[in-house]
């Protein structure tokens, strides 16, 4: 009787560990397996064209095969940037005072807040965006640098992609600043910093590699968004100069004309080579982001 359970105990352990490493390979191979797709489906229009050409040149015309992707690229890093700059100071603040000074049931309501404002359609914040965004845009700051917009910009995008953003940023962050250690606070207090400085000079030094992550999940989230910011960054193919300009991210060139050119070959192609340079984009980004985490996590 003792051999069977043993017996049975270890058939159902090893059942238990094939199916996790089957289960972690499968999360592996996942993104190759898509990046390969892409890929294979992309190697038309790469024949076709230089290289250097498709991702250097602005001139965006399929009809006449002219496929220029630098327009598409520099929109997005128009728009996460902005979102970036205007969101993370916020969620590492907020972070910071609803762990560190706020009252417990303060942070409770936020928590209830952050999972509504997670849970909403993105085409919800696209049409909040089209609503007070894009005419705030154009009737009470542009005016202000003597320039003429429709309100329909890079700066639009950025601004409904940092609202969209808060929630997942905001909610790393403070299960970050909640999981630090309490004696760790408690030390420094005891030696006679105030709670500001403890904050600055432990707590962030101590999660430095955890806030990183949370930011640098944030951005990837970022580039690749696409309803919202499809509905309110104006989707025009130049470059745009400045933050006031209209733009075309690589996710609503994608969404706009998926389906609809399909009939001709290079353009297909050319969508296909779209969603392999943002998928490489993400992919690197990520890795940039995972080797300034290890660095932090060394030091």
């Amino acid at each position: 009787m003792i051999g069977y359970l043993h017996l049975r105990r270890r058939l159902i352990d090893r059942i238990s560990s094939t199916w996790i490493v089957l289960s972690v390979v499968l999360l592996l191979l996942l993104p190759l397996a898509i990046g390969l797709g892409l890929a294979i489906e992309s190697l038309p229009i790469v024949k076709a064209f230089p290289l250097r050409e498709l991702l250097t040149s602005s001139d965006w015309s399929p009809m006449e095969e002219k496929f220029g992707f630098y327009t598409f690229i520099i929109s997005p890093v128009w728009v996460t940037a902005i979102a970036f700059v205007l969101s993370a100071p916020v969620c590492i603040l907020s972070a910071i005072y609803l762990t560190q000074y706020a009252h417990a049931r303060v942070l409770y309501t936020m928590n209830l807040i952050i999972d509504v404002m997670a849970g909403i359609p993105s085409v919800v914040y696209g049409v909040g965006g089209v609503l007070v965004v894009v005419p705030f845009i154009k009737d009470h700051l542009t005016p202000l640098f003597n320039i003429n917009s429709s309100g329909y910009s890079v700066l639009a995008g950025g601004i409904v992609l940092a609202i969209m953003s808060i929630p997942y940023m905001l909610n790393m962050l403070i299960d970050i600043f909640k999981g630090m250690p309490l004696e760790i606070k408690e030390a420094s207090l005891s030696l006679g910093a105030d709670v500001w400085q403890t904050v600055k000079f432990v707590l962030i030094r101590k999660g430095s590699s955890g806030i990183v992550a949370a930011l640098g999940l944030g951005i990837s989230k970022s580039l690749g968004e696409t309803i919202a910011v499809l509905m309110v960054v104006g989707n025009v193919a130049r470059i745009p100069q400045n933050m006031f300009q209209p733009g075309y991210p690589l996710p609503a060139l994608l969404a706009n004309n998926y389906g609809d050119m399909m009939s001709i070959p290079a353009y297909e192609a050319a969508l296909m080579f779209a969603a392999l340079i943002l998928f490489l984009i993400i992919m690197l980004f990520n890795v940039f982001t995972n080797i300034l985490i290890y660095k932090q996590t060394k030091e």
